[in-house]
């Protein structure tokens, strides 16, 4: 199946606290040290996804975003739009890291990621 969930994102108002519980609620080994932010990596298990805790860059109450894997992020932003949803950031590289990411809303309001490139 092409197009899958990728990444997941949980992000808040408190970075460490949430990959204190989360790491010891589930027992996750969340490494901090490799991203420069108040945000850690969760690596992939044998049946899951990997993903990413830490601080909502805005501040805000934070959300969890699952990341679609695609291979053109304009056109699936273009696609969302004429069946209800809305774009929310277009594509954006994050530097080093030969990634780029869009976000979107769908028509109930829910925000998803896209992501192209190495996650």
């Amino acid at each position: 199946m092409s197009n899958v969930v990728g990444w997941f994102e949980i992000v808040g108002k408190d970075g460490a606290g949430l990959r204190k519980f989360y790491g010891e609620l589930f027992d996750w080994n969340i490494d901090a040290t490799q991203t420069g932010m108040d945000y850690g990596l969760v690596p992939a298990g044998a049946k899951g996804i990997a993903g990413g805790i830490g601080r909502s860059e805005d501040g805000g109450a934070g959300h969890v975003t699952v990341y679609i894997e695609v291979d053109d992020l304009q056109q699936y932003l273009t696609k969302a739009e004429q069946l209800g949803g809305k774009t929310v950031a277009p594509p954006m590289e994050i530097p080093g890291w030969n990634l780029s990411i869009a976000f979107l809303t769908d028509p109930e309001g829910h925000l998803i990621g896209l992501s192209k490139g190495a996650i």
